[in-house]
């Protein structure tokens, strides 16, 4: 028997809780990591200076208790310091982010592409040698701003990304270009 697989959409942007629970499964994060740090490259991503400070959550998520996603997301402090009092065993960055800092993300974009994981990775997300993943790097934006970004691992057997289309936005590209006479 396959296992159920979770299936989010593209093109937009998405709560890997919300799209856990909607689809029938019980989603719970292990924290790895919430705190206050610096990191050059985190700051330069986000439109910070290299030594502001930033905060750190690492999350390995579960759906039903199996290892899907090992995320790790940055976010400006200045923006972001209520985060830290959070418990995020039960819920979602972006409801907290919206809840206790007053941003909601609304802009963004995502690059997809396979990767093999660490040794460490591998283990978290309960995967055999030279099984690969899916990276996922996220920017998420609030009326243009950079307000997190996220780099994830997800597990190809248990998530798949669809997208969708209708009529309506079908034409372009469907048909040659006119060429000159």
């Amino acid at each position: 028997m396959r296992e159920r697989v979770i299936e989010q959409p593209l093109g937009t942007l998405y709560s890997l809780f919300r799209s856990v629970e909607e689809q029938g499964f019980v989603q719970r994060s292990v924290v790895l990591a919430l705190e206050q740090r610096t990191d050059e490259q985190a700051a330069a991503v986000l439109g910070c200076e290299p030594g502001d400070s930033l905060i750190y959550l690492e999350r390995l998520r579960l759906a039903d208790d199996e290892p899907v996603v090992l995320d790790a997301s940055w976010l400006p402090a200045s923006l972001a310091r209520p985060l830290l009092e959070v418990d995020f065993t039960r819920t979602a960055l972006y409801r907290e982010l919206r809840a206790r800092c007053g941003v909601r993300p609304n802009a963004g974009w995502e690059r997809i592409r396979p990767v093999l994981p660490g040794r460490d990775q591998r283990v978290l997300l309960g995967l055999r040698t030279n099984s690969p993943v899916l990276a996922v790097e996220r920017l998420a934006c609030h009326d243009s701003a950079p307000v997190e970004w996220r780099n994830s691992m997800v597990r190809p057997d248990r998530f798949s990304y669809v997208a969708r289309w209708s009529a309506m936005q079908l034409g372009a590209g469907f048909e040659p270009a006119a060429r000159p006479g």
